[in-house]
């Protein structure tokens, strides 16, 4: 479960954006500008191969060869595409917002951060001189007790180094907010980037880059590579004490550990939590979760053992980086150059209104989907997401009721939860407030570190509070879904209801095979690894009995193994424990999404488009919307920290299972595409 306990940075800015709650002034949208949507097309499958045997070079083989990955990103496919239509919605938006000097709540925000953004020229002729406060304070840290402090001050600005700080829901009691404390600290992916023999060159490069960030603040070149070392060597030791992302995703309860303030005060005497609750302006609570506890112990063992100089390097290296796609060329080209480019194999540079866009979504993407879902989402389109989304809802019901693995008394419980999903469609009911928030036309850095503050500010005011089941955890103008297993809700954002996913104007079998698998997919995140550890109300609670436990984890783990099987071209392996959730996800969502449409067309007779059947079509347009292309930096990478496995391997995992994709391609016992017997895994 992708948990938000996530903090954001810091504060500065001019004029108070006024409160939300009127309605923004009318925009319009030039839909003659927008790049087309990516659909299934019969022109696209290759005769040549047989479905049974590489469904996904058959279905999506000739698109892939056809759509290399442009220079400015590192994979394309059904999601890029959609996001590149979103981008270029949102484009017209934030310039008619900026054009707009009299706006005021949302559309003053989006305005001013854009045309700070874009103004590239003031933005190079400030340099590192918005940063220079901030450098002068960490180079005045002479100790452990001054840099605490240091950490708590610039954690209230939302400027957490070590810190991920935030409020969620309660395990134990989701109706409410309580404070959570995680680790943090790393600049590489994941803690495993640290040892792991593979990275090897990726470590030396980070160092380099490191005492780039270092020089190009004011460190001369030989000062800033004994520092960067010192800096690697840090977060080395912070590493060995961190979980992986592995070992995160697989084990929610990690997030968990519920502590007396007191005793967490014990834990790091060198950083009282006591007294970093008291610095942040938020009441000191009698209990907190204080996940990863060695983390803490470790950070709170440096503060005492640590040379100050190590910290002020390492302190100065994050505040720099931290900012860099906010500064001057040089730092947004460096950041460029480590992040994207070695990590990630992007070729070039998105251009910088794409990248201002993006500092928008990242600070302010409610504020800007108010003014999307003016122009972008039509009220036919929730109507109709509705019916689905009830839909699949019965067919996963009906699929519950009919588990011949499952007791009686584990079904209630199961079926209970599925009753109780809440499903969120387009955009909320409610939109955020930005009270507050004030940003201004004379700095761009300025605009985002106030940003980061009021959010984090606004995110920590929960502590303590009732959970606002009206917020979301996405905008609108998202490409993505999510499911929220403490909240027992989907949610899909306005900007993925287009092709290949939804389209109003499609047929029963496309729509099912796009969306109503995202739908399905999204539900079954209830009842994966992880998901099924949170009952109907959000608790973490187990309500399984111990055999229909054991049955579950018999039926997972074959999908492991499973998953386990499949490797790159490139020969690398995926990993089927990281990626156990999205594969139960896919695997009950296209079931339950072919079961739905099975009913929802009962009774008519089959279309036979283009000499496909139904079942044909829709099983192939669940594999365009994994179709996507990834350059070799990127998949690696991928491999190696997401909890997805790679799209090639989504889009012919789970109709390998499915009799019914088996039946709908005359495949044979024995082809690559028909998994029987034991091999068959057979979940929800």
């Amino acid at each position: 479960m992708p948990l938000a306990i996530a903090a954001a940075l810091a504060a500065c800015s001019k004029q108070d954006a006024a409160t939300t709650a009127a309605e923004p002034a009318a925009l319009t949208l030039d839909e003659s500008k927008l790049p087309p949507v990516n659909r299934f097309s019969i022109d696209d499958l290759d005769p040549g191969i047989d479905a049974c045997t590489d469904f996904g070079a058959y279905a999506n083989g000739k698109w892939l060869a056809a759509n290399p990955i442009p220079g400015d990103r590192t994979s394309w496919g059904a999601f890029e595409m959609l996001d590149e239509r979103s981008t270029a919605v949102q484009h017209q938006l934030a310039e008619q917002a900026a054009a707009d000097t009299a706006a005021t709540g949302v559309k003053k925000i989006v305005g001013d951060i854009w045309a700070t953004g874009m103004d590239e020229a003031r933005i190079n002729a400030q340099g590192i001189e918005p940063l220079a406060a901030e450098l002068a304070a960490i180079d005045a840290l002479a100790d452990g007790a001054a840099i605490a402090e240091y950490l708590r001050t610039t954690a209230a600005k939302g400027g957490g180094f070590l810190i991920d700080f935030a409020a969620e829901p309660d395990f134990q009691n989701p109706e409410i907010n309580i404070a959570y404390a995680s680790q943090g600290g790393l600049g590489l992916p994941d803690s495993k980037y640290y040892f792991d023999a593979d990275k090897q060159a990726i470590r030396e490069a980070y160092v380099a880059h490191i005492a780039k960030v270092l020089e190009l603040s004011g460190v001369p070149a030989d000062e800033a590579a004994r520092q960067a070392a010192d800096v690697m060597a840090f977060e080395t030791r912070l590493a060995k004490v961190s979980k992986s992302r592995e070992e995160l995703s697989r084990d929610v309860s990690l997030f968990y550990n519920l502590v007396e303030v007191a005793e967490a005060d014990k834990l790091t005497p060198n950083f009282p939590w006591s007294r970093f609750f008291e610095s942040q302006g938020v009441a000191v609570p009698e209990k907190f979760s204080l996940a990863i506890p060695d983390f803490h112990r470790e950070v709170d063992k440096a503060l005492a053992d640590t040379d100050p100089a190590v910290w002020r390097a390492y302190l100065r290296f994050h505040t720099v980086d931290g900012a860099s796609p906010f500064l001057s060329d040089a730092f947004v080209e460096e950041n460029f150059n480590f992040y994207s480019k070695t990590l990630r194999g992007q070729k070039e540079m998105r251009p910088r209104w794409k990248r201002v866009l993006g500092t928008i979504n990242m600070l302010a993407g409610e504020a800007l989907g108010q003014l999307y879902v003016q122009v972008a989402f039509p009220p036919e389109s929730k109507a109709k997401m509705e019916a689905l989304v009830a839909n699949l809802g019965d067919a996963l019901k009906a699929r519950i009721e009919n588990l011949e693995w499952m007791s009686e008394e584990t079904k209630a419980k199961a079926l209970a939860k599925q009753a109780g999903f809440t499903a969120k469609i387009g955009y909320p009911d409610k939109w955020r407030d930005w009270t507050g928030l004030q940003t201004g036309r004379d700095s761009y850095l300025a605009n985002v570190l106030a940003a980061r503050e009021f959010n984090y500010r606004w995110n920590i005011a929960k502590i303590g509070q009732p959970v606002d089941r009206d917020e979301w955890g996405m905008s609108p103008q998202t490409v993505n879904a999510y499911y929220s297993p403490l909240r027992n809700e989907i949610v899909f954002p306005a900007a993925i209801l287009q092709p290949p996913f939804f389209d109003p104007e499609a047929t029963d079998e496309m729509n099912y095979g796009g969306i109503g698998a995202v739908i399905g997919h999204e539900m079954t995140h209830g009842y994966d690894d992880q998901g099924s550890r949170f009952g109907p109300t959000g608790k973490f609670e187990n309500w399984w009995t111990d055999e229909d436990a054991a049955g579950f984890k018999a039926r997972t783990g074959k999908l492991i193994a499973q998953f386990d099987g499949y490797t790159t071209a490139d020969g690398l392996k995926v990993n089927g424990r990281h990626t156990l959730g999205e594969n139960i996800a896919d695997l009950g969502g296209l079931a339950t999404a072919y079961d739905a449409m099975k009913k929802a067309t009962e009774g008519t007779p089959d279309p036979m488009t283009d000499g496909l059947t139904r079942d044909q079509r829709f099983f192939l347009n669940w594999a365009t919307v994994w179709r996507r292309n990834f350059t070799p930096e990127e998949l690696k990478n991928r491999i190696a920290t997401d909890e997805h496995a790679p799209a090639q391997f989504r889009a012919i995992g789970a109709p390998s299972n499915l009799p019914a994709f088996a039946a709908a391609f005359q495949c044979k016992p024995g082809q690559p595409m028909v998994r029987t017997g034991e091999d068959q895994v057979v979940i929800w």
